[in-house]
């Protein structure tokens, strides 16, 4: 998907797109659209296949989110809906979508529900508990999603389980770029963390205002490719082997400087337990995923490849074959093919920076 002639919704980009099986067994993808001054929206489209199953193209249907409350609008009339991910959680029988909303205090998480895919009722900000002496209320945060059912927390309650990237004062690529690569280290770059809503009452729980809690850092940067920072990416979905997770990790351009920095944005997997998320399994030590093409490499913002959903392809009878959607260089939209192995290649939860085979093709 690209920036269609003519539409004003599109100028800057259509980019970051989640995907969700509908009700009717269609695959619709939720592209963030970006006008003039970066003021985006989430459209809808139904993707288009071939023959062999491949995904060829898309039908706009139209806008499903754009800014209208005041956590998604700025002072100066700029705003946004970006960057959403759609999970279908069984356990309240919702669709929820997870988005930044770039509002007057900077990129925050917001959700919406929906039954159909099509219409959405917002269910306001995310709220958190504090973490030590940190107020997760009062510093950005993105690349949130949701696990498909409900999972322990911590404490043993069965929980939503939501992944989230607090953005930690000084922890920004550019802000360790600028301080000589010096970055402290109880604040772990920028790292993915994990937290969790007590569904006291199943089906029957109201998320609006709904606090989380219990939060930990399930994985911090690791591996050259990843040095500066790593974030969710597309809503886990579960394998034979756990909860697949494709994330995206940055490194510095080689021309990279303090006053002109320039980013490496690629894409890993990791493999989380799939009764106990906080347990990494498995993570690919190289990226599965890099900005190789010209379309990846030249755009708003070079270099990015940024997985945001993905499909099991259980509709054509190859579950072991996961479909991800990401953003080409923040302007377009790409789609590769991902194949699970039999069996996941050893793996060491302590760093080994000089493996070179991530195992996944």
């Amino acid at each position: 998907m690209e920036p269609e002639a003519g539409n004003e919704f599109e100028v800057e980009g259509v980019l970051n797109p989640a995907v969700a099986r509908g009700p009717d067994g269609e695959l619709y993808i939720f592209p963030r659209l970006v006008a003039k001054h970066n003021y985006s929206r989430i459209g809808i489209a139904k993707v288009k296949f071939n023959q062999d199953g491949d995904p060829v193209g898309v039908e706009r249907l139209g806008i499903v989110l754009e800014p209208e409350t005041d956590y998604e609008k700025r002072p100066n009339g700029f705003g946004g809906c970006e960057d959403p991910r759609i999970t279908y959680v069984s356990c309240i029988d919702y669709y929820i979508m997870t988005y930044t909303a770039y509002g007057p205090k900077g990129p925050r998480i917001a959700m919406a529900r929906s039954k159909d895919l099509f219409n959405w009722e917002r269910m306001g900000l995310v709220c958190f508990s504090a973490y030590k002496d940190v107020d997760f209320n009062g510093i950005d945060n993105k690349d949130a999603s949701f696990f498909p059912t409900d999972l322990p927390s911590p404490h043993h309650h069965m929980s939503l389980a939501m992944l989230n990237r607090p953005l930690f004062p000084g922890t920004r690529p550019e802000e360790i770029v600028e301080n000589d690569d010096f970055h402290k280290e109880d604040h772990h770059k920028e790292s993915i963390w994990i937290s969790y809503f007590n569904l006291k009452k199943g089906k029957e729980t109201v998320l609006e205002n709904a606090k989380f809690t219990s939060h930990h850092c399930l994985a911090h940067p690791e591996y050259p490719w990843e040095n500066l920072k790593i974030g969710g990416g597309a809503p886990p979905i579960l394998t034979k082997h756990g909860w697949l997770l494709v994330y995206h990790g940055v490194k510095k351009h080689e021309d990279c400087t303090k006053h002109q920095p320039a980013f490496y944005y690629s894409a890993g997997v990791m493999i989380l337990s799939e009764l106990h998320p906080q347990k990494v399994i498995y993570r690919s030590p190289e990226p599965v995923l890099i900005p190789n093409l010209p379309d990846e490499k030249i755009g708003i913002v070079g270099n990015v490849v940024f997985p945001t959903g993905t499909d099991r392809r259980d509709d054509i009878g190859q579950p072991n074959r996961i479909d991800v959607y990401y953003g080409m260089a923040d302007n377009k939209i790409g789609v590769a093919k991902m194949l699970i192995p039999e069996s996941l290649p050893n793996f060491s939860t302590s760093k080994s920076s000089d493996s070179k085979s991530s195992g996944v093709k």
